[in-house]
């Protein structure tokens, strides 16, 4: 019967014997049902394996790990090859001679013909035994190096990137003489036109990688003339993916090459037909800043920068991105040689960054913006979120005095953009901003309320992060002193910290609640004790008692803690280690016992042995009659 029920879904019932209608058409209703329950029977004989196949799976339990090894590589299939060369490390570092005489040479003649997993595992495999060190760099590079340059141009792109990581590894541990004769001769050829695309490409950040192991002279005589020719190269891959080596060779060949040989490249790359080679050029231009001097940023990178500025709102968007993310960077690194109008001109840029996609343009573009794709939108909110990110370094631009004149206005709009990850990035910036600041640090009061009330509590847990030092910014910043004044400039910070409380409270991130309570504990230095008292004391002790998560329970207990501690008033003191006795230590559930126990380590952490013995020692002594043997 259970069979039956188990195969309802599959088949019709099947009458019993002594019912059964022999004619035509219900026999073929019979039939029909045998060839369903066939059906079902055929995976499972399908996945077992045959005496034959059992039989050439099977390896004599007596070879070695080499033996075995060998004979798997050589007559198994290949799932078993696979799992030799993935525990090529192991027979390295147990027999490194034997392995290296009898195994290696099999596993490079496997990887003529291996499959893409098998390629992938021997570039892992080739990288840890390096790693490792089993054996010295010299036989390293003797043994497995050609097997790598072999592999290093396969034609399924995975496997050739997943070799080229591993020789880049190498090249750092390679002599000097190994990788000129070995490396960087063969390079000549492999970075030819004449040659594949994929083989061009590696050729490119193979350069990259032996610009910093040679010195400057030899650089210039056998490698900037193969940069030059790929600079040049007709495919817009090969020519991005060049410019984004030239950081690293720039750093390699030193100031003055840099300023002969790269920047006229960077420059020519800049103007390229191809975005992605233009977007290469931006962006290693802004890395290679500090190796300009005066004149070239003036000459040379500022009208580029200007360039690529004037373009990205209307023939380049596919830039604005990227400046959107290094504008910071690049104020600040041209800071010196603007004059006062291109200060103003790139403070407008970013202050129009800041709000792009959120407004209509004037004139003919409205048409375009009302039929924004999603794509777009998207660039534009990753575009708000790289202005947040950069938001620190614009203060610096404009000098905190000037902040409120120049900057506020753009600060309320990005804590209040509609969008989570701006408003993320903005929460992740606040404490930056707020020590940047410093004095004027008033200025922004009603964005941290707004930020601590934010409708996503992934805002809320970074803005979390620095709240003490925030806080404590806040309430010192100003040249006024005592707290209590400097406090009425805040007059909703208390119920936004208990809101922001309560929504972590009934959401199911118990992390961020967790790591709220325990930033609480700073309020003491931050509002008095009665405020403390009235509005988070009370609230500590209940999530205690009705909370069900051990972490955030814990983490109110030690803020509750922290808060008696700086409780000066007697009474309230006693009512809140009364309730502490009576309703953790004494309460009717053991899991509230377990918590008062918990509650009394912190105290022991922060007070005294005679308070501790005083209010709290007698109490623990009677749980150990307690009914409960967790208790116990």
């Amino acid at each position: 019967a259970a069979a039956g029920r188990g195969w309802s879904c599959y088949m019709r019932p099947i009458t019993l014997l002594s019912d059964m209608d022999f004619s035509q058409s219900n026999l073929f209703g019979y039939i029909e049902d045998l060839q369903e329950l066939t059906i079902i029977e055929r995976p499972v004989r399908r996945s077992l394996k045959t005496p034959e196949e059992i039989e050439r799976l099977t390896v004599d339990e007596e070879l070695s790990d080499i033996e075995r090894a060998v004979y798997l590589l050589s007559s198994g299939q290949d799932l078993q090859g696979t799992s030799v060369v993935a525990n090529l490390p192991v027979l390295m570092r147990q027999n490194p001679a034997e392995t290296l005489r009898r195994v290696l040479p099999k596993i490079r003649e496997v990887l003529h013909v291996a499959g893409v997993e098998m390629q992938l595992t021997a570039a892992v495999s080739f990288l840890t035994v390096l790693q490792e060190e089993s054996v010295s760099i010299h036989t390293y590079s003797h043994s497995f190096l050609h097997i790598i340059l072999q592999n290093l141009e396969h034609r399924d792109t995975g496997v050739s990137n997943a070799w080229l990581e591993t020789l880049l590894a190498v090249i750092e541990a390679l002599p000097k003489e190994t990788i000129r004769h070995e490396i960087l001769n063969p390079l000549v050829s492999k970075a030819q036109l004449s040659q594949t695309l994929q083989s061009r490409l590696v050729s490119c950040k193979i350069m990259g990688k032996l610009a910093n192991k040679f010195e400057a002279h030899i650089i210039k005589r056998e490698i900037i003339p193969l940069v030059k020719s790929l600079c040049q190269d007709v495919e817009h891959e090969v020519r991005t993916c060049i410019c984004r080596q030239l950081e690293h060779i720039a750093q390699g060949i030193g100031t003055e090459l840099t300023k002969t040989v790269v920047l006229p490249e960077l420059v020519e790359l800049a103007r390229d037909e191809g975005s992605s080679v233009r977007l290469a050029a931006f962006e290693t231009l802004v890395n290679l800043l500090d190796m300009f001097d005066a004149d070239d940023r003036s000459q040379t990178v500022l009208p580029l920068v200007k360039s690529f500025c004037e373009k990205s709102f209307k023939a380049d968007e596919s830039i604005l991105v990227s400046l959107s993310f290094h504008l910071g960077k690049l104020c600040n690194g041209l800071y010196g040689i603007f004059t006062p109008e291109q200060h103003l001109r790139f403070l407008e840029f970013y202050k129009k960054l800041s709000t792009l996609g959120l407004q209509q343009e004037n004139g003919h573009n409205d048409n375009q913006l009302q039929l924004q794709t999603l794509e777009q939108e998207k660039k534009y909110i990753s575009v708000r979120k790289n202005c947040a990110y950069n938001f620190p370094a614009m203060i610096v631009f404009v000098d905190p005095k000037n902040f409120h004149l120049e900057l506020y206005s753009i600060f309320f709009c990005l804590c209040h953009d509609p969008e989570v990850p701006v408003r993320y990035t903005m929460a992740i910036s606040f404490y930056e901003v707020a020590k940047l600041l410093n004095s004027g640090v008033y200025t922004i009061h009603k964005e941290l309320v707004t930020l601590l009330q934010d409708e996503s509590l992934e805002v809320l847990d970074a803005l979390v992060g620095h709240l003490p030092e925030i806080l404590e910014l806040m309430t010192n910043g100003g040249e006024n002193s005592g707290s209590e004044g400097k406090l009425l400039s805040i007059p909703d910070l208390i119920p936004a910290l208990t809101t922001a409380e309560q929504r972590a409270a009934t959401s199911l991130k118990w992390r961020t609640h967790e790591k709220l309570l325990q930033k609480y504990a700073c309020l003491p230095h931050i509002i008095s004790s009665d405020q403390i008292y009235y509005r988070f004391l009370h609230r500590m002790l209940t999530i205690i008692l009705t909370n069900n998560v051990l972490p955030v329970q814990k983490a109110a207990a030690r803020t509750l803690c922290v808060y008696l501690r700086y409780n000066r008033k007697q009474e309230q003191r006693h009512e809140v280690i009364q309730k502490l006795i009576e309703q953790l230590g004494q309460g009717k559930s053991y899991w509230n016992r377990l918590r008062f126990l918990d509650t009394c380590e912190f105290i022991m952490e922060l007070f005294s042995k005679s308070f501790f013995c005083k209010y709290f020692f007698l109490p623990v002594l009677e749980l150990t009659h307690d009914p409960v043997a967790n208790v116990r």
